[in-house]
């Protein structure tokens, strides 16, 4: 028997159960965030690998490991833009084909160019896959587990890091030639992608898009039922396409921006410089007990912050969360910076160390991705998106570039301290510019349905 429901497309969506198709959806989604954190991060080890084989400049080092954050710009700005206007199945799975694409030619980079065109491309994929594995992922879920679902998605970035060092430990321990060592490193990131490129090109055009963007409301209705249990027959108002500027949500653009560029300055900096930082507190580690290292910091501390945030989330709210992730890592790396003696004692400084990777996790890092798929209206959504990560990934590469060279020049404790002014402005922002969507509908956070062109002020 048909199920009837009475209101819009976005109405069925935001009171819809969760189902096996949210599970598949989330799969494939989260996938694309297992090959990002792995390939993003993969490169910091094998630099090590490679800086001795090449006899790389840091120069030349700074640029390898942030050449890909450069190309996430450009790809999340492109793929965001694209998803708006030609919706986000049209475009969904390409970016997977990028992703491996990029690790397939990164393994059998011969030279320092081939090698930043081959991180260039992957880097391309890696942007796109922000704004569309989000906001799918947000256009599908109901209101109350909304923060939840698109966490989980993001939350496969803890088992891309830590597959990194696995990877790494596995074939350094075995010995296996250093040139070959990194190849594989490198070239393992094309499996997680390409497994999903099929599933992610059947996943179903987001029925907010169709119903909101297109005014396609019957084939709207028409794709909620393959996700569904039974027909469902919408009473859709009959004007209701959404054509709201982007321009008349600076202020949130500014904060889900401004805050992910922030947080990402001082994510990537240390993540992927984390064996240089290591070095300055077990100088005499060689490159298997630092990269072990990294990987018991990842298990131990980071990997729970991203699944107790998906537990949390839409219970303590998400800004509250990324104002108290904020808060939190700043406080750590405060500590660290102002008594440089941590240094020397090497269990403090990995727990304090380690305590700033769960409070991103359990924070920013975590919010700064599902904050943007949820606070503008869906014709601009994937492009407000898309912006935001583009954004981010300039501090990204800001943070990846300099790390080392300030590492280097002013040492740890002064570093960690930059760091901290980065974590307290974003807390600031954060408290300033973003809205809490906790418990809101997508359309009663952006607006979509008042007359009012106002965005809705940060609370």
């Amino acid at each position: 028997m048909a199920k009837v429901v009475k209101g819009s497309i976005a109405e069925a969506l935001n009171t819809s159960q969760f189902s096996l198709f949210h599970i598949k959806a989330m799969f494939a989604s989260a996938m694309g965030f297992f090959t990002s954190a792995y390939d993003l991060f993969i490169i910091g080890t094998a630099l090590v690998l490679i800086k001795d084989e090449w006899h790389l400049s840091a120069q030349q080092i700074g640029l390898i490991g942030s050449i890909s954050l450069i190309a996430t710009f450009f790809g999340a700005f492109i793929f965001g833009n694209l998803a708006d206007r030609l919706g986000r199945k049209s475009v969904y799975g390409i970016e997977a084909i990028l992703m491996v694409i990029g690790a397939l030619m990164s393994a059998f980079s011969f030279n320092v160019t081939f090698l930043l065109i081959s991180r260039f491309i992957l880097g391309l994929g890696v942007g796109g896959d922000y704004p569309l594995s989000a906001v799918i992922m947000s256009e599908y879920a109901n209101t109350t587990t909304r923060g939840r679902m698109v966490t989980l998605v993001f939350s496969a970035q803890a088992l891309g890091l830590i597959a990194g060092p696995m990877v790494a430990l596995t074939l350094l321990a075995a010995g296996v030639d250093k040139d070959l060592a990194w190849r594989i490193m490198l070239g393992l990131g094309a499996l997680p992608a390409a497994t999903v490129i099929y599933l992610r090109r059947r996943l179903p055009e987001s029925p907010r898009w169709l119903a909101r963007v297109k005014g396609e409301k019957e084939v709207a209705a028409k794709d909620l039922a393959s996700f569904s249990l039974g027909e469902i027959i919408i009473e859709e108002p009959k004007d209701n396409i959404v054509k709201k500027s982007l321009s008349k949500y600076w202020l949130q653009l500014l904060g889900t921006a401004g805050t992910w560029f922030l947080f990402d300055y001082a994510y990537y900096g240390n993540t992927i410089s984390t064996p240089l930082v290591l070095k300055h507190i077990a100088p005499h580690a060689d490159l298997i007990q630092s990269t072990a290292i990294s990987f018991l910091i990842f298990v131990v501390f980071a990997v729970p912050g991203y699944f107790i945030a998906a537990a949390t989330i839409d219970k303590i709210g998400h800004k509250f969360l990324q104002m108290l992730g904020f808060f939190m890592m700043g406080l750590m790396f405060f500590i660290i910076g102002i008594f440089p003696s941590i240094v020397n004692n090497f269990p403090l400084f990995v727990t304090l160390y380690g305590l700033s990777y769960f409070f991103a996790e359990f924070g920013p890092n975590t919010t700064t991705f599902v904050l943007p798929a949820e606070v503008f209206p869906v014709n601009i959504r994937t492009t407000a998106h898309g912006i935001s990560a583009g954004v981010a990934k300039i501090g990204a590469f800001i943070g990846a570039y300099f790390f080392p060279i300030l590492l280097k020049s002013l040492g740890l404790s002064h570093t960690l301290l930059l760091t901290f002014v980065f974590s307290l402005a974003g807390l600031i922002l954060t408290y300033i510019a973003i809205p809490e969507p906790k418990g809101k509908s997508l359309e009663e956070i952006s607006q979509e349905d008042t007359t009012s062109q106002k965005p809705i002020p940060a609370a």
